[in-house]
């Protein structure tokens, strides 16, 4: 299990990546609400600047959601998953923070 801490403007998301299964949440701290990427807000502009293919589909969200799944099932290691997740985010402004394998330091991001 992989935490990764990011900056979004002065919210604090947390990523967790464990295995395959990639959740997020906003507080951090002991016992943080999770979610999904199911349970995520996506803006529709977000999501045409990185598929611009789903700008004339209806169900634009559910189709955007099934190819980041996709793209998670596609990578086999907690490492590039994390790799993966901090490079689309950063895209969007989200500033990775800190990082943490479950048993070890966190680790600061290199900027």
């Amino acid at each position: 299990m992989i935490d990764v801490i990011m900056q979004f403007g002065t919210d604090i998301i947390m990523v967790r990546v464990k295995g395959n299964s990639v959740s997020f949440g906003s507080k951090v701290g002991h016992n943080p609400m999770m979610a999904t990427i199911d349970g995520l807000k996506l803006s529709r502009s977000g999501v045409i600047k990185e598929f611009p293919e789903l700008a004339d589909t209806d169900n634009w969200r559910e189709e955007a959601i099934a190819k980041f799944k996709d793209k998670i099932k596609g990578l086999n290691d907690e490492n590039k998953i994390v790799s993966y997740v901090v490079d689309d985010l950063s895209k969007f402004g989200y500033k990775p923070l800190y990082k943490q394998k479950q048993g070890m330091r966190i680790e600061r991001f290199k900027t």
